[in-house]
C-alpha cells in the first residue's frame, strides 16, 4: 500500500481522469449525435458523471493541504488543470442542454397530423387551416349557446322572482281575510252576548 503523502491526490486524480473520459465520449457521442429519450439519457449520464467529477476535485483539494510544500506548487497547478477541465465540459453539457430545449420548443409548434407553417401558409396546409377554422366554428357555436343559457337562466331567474312576489302577496290577502273573520267573529260574540242581556231583561 502507498502511504506518500501524494497517493490519494494521485487516487483521486486518477478517479477524475476516468470520469472525465466518460464524459468526453457521452457529449460526443450520444449526447450530441442522438435524439428524443437517447440525448435525454445521455445528457442525465452527463450531469450525474459532473457531480461525481466535482466531488474528485474536492477530495484532490483536501489532500493537497497535507502536501509537502515542496510539491504544492505542482500539485496546484494539476488542480487549477483539472477544475478548467471541468469547467469546460460544464459548459459544452449546458450548451447540449440548451440545444434540446430548443429543439424540443420548436417541435412542440408543430402539432402530429399538422404540417409546418410557411410564409405562404402561415397556418399550416390547406387541409390544417380547415381544421382550424372548424374549431373556430365549433368554439363559436358553443359560445352563443353560453349566451343563450345566461339569457334563460335570466329569464328564469326573473319569472321566478315574479312568483315569488305573486305568492307573497296572496299571503298577505290571507292574513289579512283571516285579521278580518277574526275580527267579525269577535264582534258576533259581542253583539251574540249583548242580545242576551236584553233577552234576559225583557224576561
Amino acid at each position: 500500500m502507498d502511504n506518500s503523502p501524494t497517493s490519494l491526490f494521485d487516487s483521486y486524480e486518477q478517479d477524475f481522469k476516468h470520469i472525465v473520459s466518460s464524459i468526453r465520449e457521452k457529449l460526443e457521442g450520444d449526447a450530441k449525435n442522438e435524439s428524443g429519450e437517447a440525448r435525454k439519457t445521455a445528457l442525465r449520464r452527463v450531469e450525474m458523471e459532473l457531480d461525481e467529477a466535482d466531488e474528485m476535485v474536492s477530495q484532490m483539494e483536501i489532500e493537497i493541504q497535507g502536501i509537502p510544500q515542496s510539491l504544492k506548487a505542482q500539485y496546484t497547478s494539476r488542480i487549477k488543470a483539472a477544475k478548467n477541465d471541468l469547467q469546460r465540459f460544464k459548459k459544452a453539457s449546458k450548451d447540449l442542454h440548451n440545444s434540446l430545449a430548443r429543439s424540443d420548443l420548436l417541435s412542440s409548434t408543430t402539432r402530429p397530423g399538422m404540417g409546418p407553417a410557411t410564409s405562404d401558409e402561415p397556418y399550416g396546409s390547406s387541409n390544417d387551416r380547415t381544421r382550424l377554422l372548424a374549431g373556430t366554428a365549433l368554439l363559436e357555436d358553443g359560445s352563443r349557446r353560453l349566451v343563450d343559457s345566461q339569457r334563460i337562466a335570466l329569464e328564469t331567474e326573473e319569472q321566478g322572482a315574479d312568483i315569488l312576489r305573486s305568492l307573497r302577496g296572496q299571503r298577505e290577502q290571507i292574513q289579512n281575510s283571516r285579521d278580518t273573520l277574526q275580527r267579525a267573529d269577535t264582534s258576533i260574540d259581542r253583539a251574540s252576548g249583548t242580545l242576551k242581556k236584553m233577552i234576559r231583561r225583557w224576561l
